[in-house]
């Protein structure tokens, strides 16, 4: 096995019950406690949070109980040697945000949207965290001529804005994804959100978070999505996960449908440095809905055990060879390289 050089990550979403839309859940619930103990005897380093993970039923607290409950859970993170990687406001949710948060049409809708997002920075700031992830799920529309795309751009600039001037020290990291639930986003894909960026009052402090699956939803290389985002020094965080085509978000466990894709993920990871500055790692991974209680951690398992075969693949590589035959455009025997490879 490749050494370890990189830190771990998972949310407590991804030890999921087994509901989809279609059906109930398939495996009982589990508590918060329990799902930390797994986190960190798995070897993982870092728990990602929404807002309400971390303080549930977050929207009928005050300040001073949210504030007294994020200190407690700061406090269990420490004891259990376990970070804080980052904190997500859950608008897709709530009532209140049915026709999108930030693009609402209906401006009481967008002042929530930004009240929620503020306070999420506030628990990121007890939490140690200064990464604050936007997943904008709900900004995009099911009918077009419903909302007005340049407006919806700019209230996203505002909504940012605020953000950027509420906490000097929080980074936001936009998580781009094509669809779902919307018909369309307005902010697809990593080159949308980098754009997006440069629109706002402070752009060193907006960047992005790659999620494998969201990229091949979009008919994107996640490696490529990888390379676009770290050559502008914007990529924050990354889900490493799998998907099947162009189908729902299935969160597949990393490698699992994709190997070559999952290897130049790691490849371009390794080239670029991702980690050398402190990120972390995350495995936005789901267990299959028939998943027996029994084994219902191997996917996190397995998804670190791929990424760290696929990492000693990386540096065990021909790059010498590879670049002779690149220079030759021998392509042919490239491919088969590269196959030959991971076969071993």
């Amino acid at each position: 096995m490749a050494k370890n050089t990189h830190r771990f990550c998972f949310g407590p979403w991804n030890i999921s019950e087994g509901q989809d839309p279609y059906g109930p859940t398939t495996r009982p619930a589990q508590t918060f406690d329990w799902k930390l103990d797994q986190l960190k005897a798995r070897g993982y380093d870092a728990m990602m949070f929404h807002d309400d993970d971390a303080i549930p039923d977050i929207d009928g607290k005050s300040w001073a109980v949210i504030s007294k409950e994020a200190k407690a859970l700061k406090k269990r993170l420490d004891d259990a040697g376990i970070a804080a990687e980052m904190v997500a406001p859950r608008l897709w949710f709530s009532p209140m945000t049915v026709d999108g948060a930030y693009t609402s049409n209906d401006p009481k809708c967008r002042r929530y949207a930004i009240d929620r997002s503020l306070r999420s920075i506030d628990i990121a700031k007890e939490l140690g965290t200064d990464i604050l992830v936007l997943w904008l799920a709900r900004e995009g529309t099911y009918l077009r001529e419903s909302k007005d795309g340049r407006k919806s751009v700019e209230l996203l600039v505002q909504a940012l804005d605020k953000m950027l001037a509420h906490d000097k020290k929080i980074r936001i990291a936009i998580e781009p994804k094509p669809n779902e639930p919307m018909d369309h986003a307005y902010i697809p894909t990593i080159g949308h959100a980098i754009a997006l960026a440069h629109l706002t009052r402070d752009p060193k402090r907006v960047g992005a978070l790659i999620e494998s699956a969201h990229c091949i939803l979009a008919g994107l290389d996640p490696a490529d999505e990888i390379d676009f985002a770290m050559a502008f020094g914007k990529l924050w965080s990354l889900h490493l996960n799998d998907q099947n085509g162009l189908k729902f978000d299935q969160d597949k466990p990393f490698g699992s449908s994709n190997l070559r894709v999952a290897f130049n993920q790691v490849r371009a990871m390794e080239r670029n440095g991702y980690g050398k500055n402190g990120e972390y790692i995350c495995f936005d991974v789901h267990p299959f809905r028939t998943t027996k209680v029994d084994h219902w951690l191997a996917h996190l398992d397995n998804s670190r055990k791929t990424f760290l075969r696929l990492l000693e693949k990386v540096r065990s590589f021909d790059e010498t060879k590879s670049k002779q035959l690149i220079a030759d455009r021998d392509y042919q025997e490239l491919d088969q390289m590269v196959i030959q490879h991971l076969l071993g």
